[in-house]
């Protein structure tokens, strides 16, 4: 069967190996990464909201599709770095937006009339769980969430969901992981951090490359967005981040 866009399948099989290559260069082992995705699936199956159900997050991908893809519109990437210049000079225009986790908490912090305008542009936030209060806003706001499991973020995940659960309209979810196992009910578009993962999501729903925009992408410093993090180690996870992007064909 021809692959569809909806599949959120890679643009191509590098993306995947450079997971692998992730892995390898931090002693990172493949099962814990396997294991955080199969519990993600089941405790969301567990909690059994409607909206949540493998056959409506097939229904929110198609729906992302559809306002991302379907219609002439760029599309942001809000990374870690993000100003509030940036995203009022990018509101100018019809583009819509991506963010990075926590990255989008400085929509919160521009004047009252532009910050709704800003998060009316928000399509969906990309997110492993730890991005701190700008990911809780979203969540709190129902933007959808394309939530990412990995060997070390079970208690990040599990907290997302019971915050976004407690809601009287809990947002939309479509799951991610970074094996090469195929896990029902779950894509791996490819990537490693929020910020890239969020280029390979968009890449894999169908958004040209030409169409995509990094805004407070930075590969130097750790972004002010970056939620609970060790800087150091960051600054590594970072020169990843900017060989998937460049393998997209990003300069950063």
């Amino acid at each position: 069967m021809q692959p569809k866009p909806t599949d959120l399948n890679p643009v191509d099989e590098r993306l995947l190996e450079l997971q692998n290559e992730v892995r390898e260069h931090f002693g990172w082992g493949l099962q814990a990464d396997i294991d955080s995705a199969l519990a993600l699936a089941s405790k969301l199956d567990d909690y059994e909201i409607e909206s949540w159900s493998k056959p409506w997050r097939a229904q929110t991908v198609a729906s992302l599709h559809r306002r991302l893809v379907l219609r002439d519109t760029k599309v942001a990437i809000l990374g870690a770095a993000i100003t509030t210049d940036e995203v009022e000079e990018i509101l100018e225009s019809n583009c819509l937006l991506i963010a990075a986790d926590g990255s989008c908490g400085v929509l919160d912090t521009l004047p009252n009339s532009v910050s709704e305008r800003a998060w009316s542009r928000l399509v969906c936030i990309v997110s492993d769980g730890d991005g701190g209060e700008g990911t809780v806003a979203a969540v709190k706001r129902g933007v959808p969430v394309i939530l990412h499991a990995h060997g070390d973020n079970s208690d990040s995940w599990s907290e997302l969901l019971e915050l976004a659960s407690s809601q009287r309209s809990p947002p939309p979810i479509v799951l991610t992981h970074q094996t090469p196992e195929s896990i029902e009910g779950m894509h791996n578009p490819g990537g490693f951090t929020d910020g890239d993962r969020a280029v390979c999501f968009a890449r894999a729903l169908g958004v040209q490359r030409d169409d995509i925009l990094l805004l407070g992408t930075r590969t130097d410093l750790v972004g002010e967005w970056s939620g609970t993090t060790n800087p150091k180690r960051k600054l590594v996870k970072l020169q990843w981040m900017a060989e998937v992007l460049q393998h997209l064909g990003f300069l950063v």
